[in-house]
């Protein structure tokens, strides 16, 4: 995913606890936890597996770090379920007993970020179709896009493009339309195969070099009115390790 995501904004945040009490504390907990629980595939297994699958489901928006990060599971989250209990296992677990030990997790993990703060690097964007549309409106870049899209696809002797080449095309113009790279964000993916697989574009058929250029551009037409119905919203969260500059500004995730 980060290869889709090296064009977009980084919002750099502190996170210290007091985010994920406000939220542990909030109006929304108990249900957002209930629902969470609910969700659990395997639900005989072990109160401290529970805990950490919906650990990992928390965002920063909540005050909670990636806990897939290995720093962020050693020194804040494995210390904190050292508050947990021990489970009957010879019975299942208990919604209220999930509710009121994961409690106790979450505020012990608030404390140990207050002792320890997390730095995580943050990125949000969302495709809606703008960039296609910007590019599209411009006929000059649009021209100059298609030609370097297509100047190094394989031809045949007539001069003939093979259609299966569009997905490279598109890859290529990718960048210049707002769209991330194929293969670096699953929901976007699935848009251009729904698009691709409705225009029947990787049918191999053999066409000339203009009207592979217009297949291109109604293809990322089709994507551009798919996005603009049906907007892909994607976020990355990366723990920063290394010292920051003293001129970086540190900012709370948004309540």
């Amino acid at each position: 995913m980060a290869s889709g995501l090296k064009r977009d904004p980084i919002v750099i945040l502190r996170i210290d606890g007091e985010d994920l009490l406000e939220f542990i504390n909030g109006p929304d907990y108990e249900a957002e936890m209930v629902l969470l629980f609910s969700q659990l595939e395997s639900p005989d297994g072990s109160l401290h597996d529970h805990i950490v699958k919906v650990l990992e489901q928390l965002t920063v928006d909540q005050g909670m770090p990636p806990s897939s990060d290995s720093w962020v599971m050693s020194n804040i989250v494995e210390p904190a379920l050292q508050s947990c209990t021990g489970q009957d296992h010879d019975k299942p677990l208990s919604q209220e007993t999930f509710l009121a030990e994961f409690r106790k997790v979450a505020e012990s993990v608030a404390q140990h970020l207050k002792e320890q703060p997390v730095i995580v690097a943050h990125c949000e964007n969302t495709f809606d179709g703008s960039g296609i549309r910007r590019l599209l409106s411009n006929k000059f870049e649009l021209d100059k896009t298609l030609n370097t899209a297509t100047e190094n696809a394989p031809k045949d002797r007539n001069g003939k493009i093979s259609n299966e080449y569009l997905r490279v095309a598109l890859d290529a113009v990718a960048p210049s339309a707002g769209l991330p790279p194929i293969g670096a964000i699953q929901e976007m993916d699935e848009v251009i195969s729904e698009v691709f697989k409705m225009m029947n574009a990787d049918d191999g058929k053999l066409v000339k070099e203009d009207e592979f250029k217009k297949m291109l551009t109604e293809i990322m037409g089709s994507i551009m009115l798919q996005l603009e119905s049906n907007p892909v919203s994607i976020s990355s969260n990366s723990v920063v390790h290394e010292p920051l500059a003293s001129s970086t500004t540190l900012l709370q995730p948004s309540s």
